[in-house]
């Protein structure tokens, strides 16, 4: 199995309703994220890729236009967007347009990374 990933770096608040007054996500609040996705296949194009890097241009424009300095929770009109949930929603995303999608990974800071796979 050849696997390849690709970084994606942006910065964005949210805040994590329903948590108790004195948590620190309780409050509004932003990271620089990274949002890795992870490619697979079993035998590589005939350039010899997983997939060309380049094609992933879409998760890019889609990250900077879309999270980018942006309100996490307005964005997506839910409270709770953790690093866990907001992993599975770029994975949803990125696997409609390529099936070669394993796994995305959120890191909101340089010591915690949350990953969904399938």
């Amino acid at each position: 199995m050849y696997r390849i990933t690709k970084q994606f770096h942006f910065s964005a608040a949210h805040q994590l309703v329903g948590l108790p007054e004195d948590h620190p996500c309780a409050r509004l609040h932003g990271h620089n994220y990274i949002a890795e996705v992870e490619l697979s296949a079993e035998t590589l194009d005939e350039n010899g890729f997983v997939i060309d890097y380049r094609a992933l241009e879409p998760l890019k424009r889609y990250i900077d236009e879309t999270l980018d300095h942006r309100h996490l929770n307005e964005v997506f009109g839910h409270d709770g967007v953790t690093s866990e949930w907001l992993a599975r929603r770029l994975f949803d995303w990125a696997r409609a347009r390529w099936p070669q999608v394993t796994a995305m990974r959120i890191s909101e800071t340089p010591k915690t990374w949350a990953e969904y796979r399938p």
